[in-house]
């Protein structure tokens, strides 16, 4: 299982769910709420939360696309039960409340796939907003 934003969908989202996808048969992806991005990141996304579930299974590299919960950011994983899970390499993530979780789970630090050129972040700031 493997989780993001994915705002502005590039070439270092695809490299992240590839690498995702080697960890496990079967890779389901969450995609954060626009609410949790505000809330977490402390920005609005580009692009809503519905435009942004349809890019990554778009991409066709998960087999199920999901969006996260609104209130428990956690619930997923109770509801799906992954045995790994894969962030990438910028991701804050509370790696303890996810063994709080789940226990057992096996959790993946995915590396970076150049980053100076694909980051959402330079997307955002690019004129015109390039997607």
């Amino acid at each position: 299982m493997g989780f993001g934003t994915f705002d502005h969908f590039h070439p270092g989202h695809a490299f992240y769910l590839r690498e995702l996808g080697k960890l496990g048969g079967r890779l389901i992806v969450v995609v954060a709420r626009d609410r949790n991005v505000e809330k977490v990141k402390a920005l609005q996304t580009t692009h809503s939360e519905e435009e942004r579930l349809v890019a990554v299974k778009n991409s066709g590299l998960a087999d199920e696309v999901v969006l996260g919960n609104q209130e428990d950011i956690y619930q997923v994983l109770r509801d799906y039960q992954p045995d790994v899970v894969g962030l990438g390499y910028d991701q804050r993530a509370n790696e303890d409340k996810i063994r709080e979780v789940l226990p057992d789970v096996e959790i993946v630090r995915i590396g970076s796939f150049k980053p100076e050129r694909h980051k959402s972040s330079h997307y955002r700031a690019a004129p015109g907003g390039a997607s």
